[in-house]
C-alpha cells in the first residue's frame, strides 16, 4: 500500500512539474536562470515554504 502511494505521489510530482515545461519552455528557462541569481538564503527559505505547505496539505488530506 505505501509503495503504491508513493508511486502515485511521484506521478502526479512529475505531471505537476512537466506543466511548465509543456506550456512554456521559454518563460520556464527564463525563469530557472532568475534562480541563479537569487540569494542561498532566499531560496532556502523558497524551500521551506514549499516544504511546510506540502506538509500542511498532506496532514490536512490524512486528518
Amino acid at each position: 500500500m505505501f509503495v503504491e502511494s508513493l508511486i502515485i505521489v511521484l506521478g502526479v510530482v512529475l505531471i505537476v512539474e512537466g506543466v511548465p515545461w509543456f506550456l512554456s519552455p521559454r518563460r520556464t528557462k527564463r525563469m530557472l536562470s532568475e534562480l541563479f541569481r537569487m540569494n542561498d538564503n532566499a531560496l532556502r527559505v523558497l524551500g521551506l515554504v514549499f516544504m511546510l505547505v506540502g506538509l500542511l496539505i498532506v496532514y490536512l488530506v490524512k486528518r
